[in-house]
């Protein structure tokens, strides 16, 4: 209370303090806006600042509706020297044995190139098209239940990768890995240098 009284005598004070102008029309008053944020890693590596957040940028009802909590996301930041990667992780809705499938999603942005993704992974990379963005398809037999799109951007890659959380122990066929999968990388691809 004490404090409240005091800040209040304060405010009184400055108000009533000899040459005070007291403007006869209120003032305009501009409050500048800005889009830019501060990136959550930035590294010394000279290369591009990484200008889409996965766990800022994409719209929590795009994750709803493609079967994914966004209540559930767990950012991720992984700077590595010389390169970083901002992520996000997303677990799916509830399964339910033969009615839904549980999937979890990982979503990376890194300011490597797709040159270096396909270098790294190319033998498990299908060169393909997101919406007209040069892209990838990963399937790596060694990670069962895992597809991964990999998106060139303007400050590297976005590597959006799915897995299927079998509720059975005879494995996923590797031709249900990416089903369905396209249509939330083709729904997320426009948010990517927006």
């Amino acid at each position: 209370m004490r404090a409240v009284a005091s800040l209040a005598v304060v405010v009184t004070a400055v108000g009533c303090a000899s040459g005070a102008a007291t403007p006869s029309e209120p003032e305009a008053v501009e409050t500048p806006t800005s889009t830019t944020r501060t990136p959550r890693v930035v590294d010394d590596s000279g290369r591009p600042q990484i200008t889409f957040d996965p766990c800022l940028d994409i719209p929590d009802e795009l994750l709803a509706s493609s079967g994914f909590d966004p209540r559930s996301k767990r950012p991720k930041e992984l700077p590595m020297g010389t390169y970083s990667f901002l992520g996000c992780d997303y677990r799916g809705t509830l399964h339910i044995p033969g009615v839904l499938r549980s999937y979890s999603l990982i979503i990376l942005s890194g300011n490597v190139t797709l040159e270096e993704e396909l270098a790294k992974n190319g033998h498990v990379a299908t060169e393909t098209v997101i919406n007209g963005r040069r892209a990838l398809q990963e399937v790596d037999p060694a990670l069962s239940g895992s597809c991964a799109f990999v998106l060139e951007s303007e400050f590297g890659i976005v590597i959006l990768s799915r897995i299927y959380n079998a509720d059975h122990t005879r494995g996923v066929p590797q031709t249900e890995w990416c089903a369905g999968f396209t249509e939330l990388v083709t729904d997320i691809e426009p948010l990517i240098d927006g």
